[in-house]
């Protein structure tokens, strides 16, 4: 395996990420995940909401101590919490867990309280999306749990696809994967997931900002219910 330390040019990053997009298309997550760590080595991470730990345990099969990059906002239900001391304390993964510049009390100070109500854009941009870029600037690859079936939004998530705004090869590994398959894999090799998906919650994300779904509605309803966003920023 290469430790994925030589630099690589955008343009030779944007292209490696296209072919392997058509190349890895009807790829197993493994093996998807096989090839980012091949071709990356210590310059690939996985990044995790917590809200199951089925991408973080992909990757670990492919490449053990994997770091794995949670963005703690401050303002995550403790479940949330919870599930990252787990995988950090049973899985074979390096979790790095970022920090916003500002607590949520010297947010509250600078924007007045309450700002995800206000202006929710704001607060993700100041919570995950600097945050997140800031702590993917050594890494040429990162990988997500997006899915195709999660929301219309999502619909046509490549496998491996090229992140123009941060310059990198995202990874999708399970992006062709289904509800049904993701809980077929956390079945069969016992991984952890939050409990809040026990509970109602479809999709689990900072706690201000989240509800229950209701029947029939897709997994993303629960984010932002009442607002026309559907995004956090992190994906686009």
């Amino acid at each position: 395996m290469t430790s994925g330390q030589e630099e690589r040019t955008d343009d030779a990053l944007r292209e490696l990420a296209e072919r392997a997009g058509r190349e890895l298309e009807d790829a197993s997550a493994l093996d998807v995940l096989r090839w980012a760590a091949g071709t990356f080595g210590e310059r690939f991470c996985v990044t995790s909401s917590m809200e199951d730990a089925v991408v973080a345990h992909l990757a670990s099969r492919a490449m053990p101590g994997v770091d794995v990059v949670f963005l703690d906002t401050g303002y995550h239900f403790p479940e949330t919490i919870g599930t990252r001391d787990a995988v950090e304390a049973v899985m074979d993964v390096n979790v790095i867990t970022l920090t916003p510049r500002r607590t949520v009390a010297e947010q509250d100070a600078e924007h007045g309280p309450g700002l995800h109500d206000r202006d929710p854009d704001l607060c993700c941009a100041l919570r995950k999306v600097r945050p997140l870029e800031e702590g993917l600037q050594g890494y040429q690859a990162w990988a997500t749990g997006l899915r195709r079936d999660e929301s219309p939004t999502r619909a046509h998530t490549p496998v491996v696809g090229w992140d123009e705004k941060r310059r990198k090869v995202k990874v999708s590994p399970i992006a062709r994967w289904t509800q049904e398959d993701v809980a077929a894999y956390v079945d069969e090799h016992g991984v952890l997931t939050n409990p809040l998906l026990s509970d109602g919650y479809a999709s689990v994300g900072c706690a201000p900002c989240t509800r229950r779904v209701l029947e029939g509605e897709d997994a993303r309803a629960g984010r932002w219910a009442g607002r026309a966003k559907t995004e956090c920023g992190l994906h686009g």
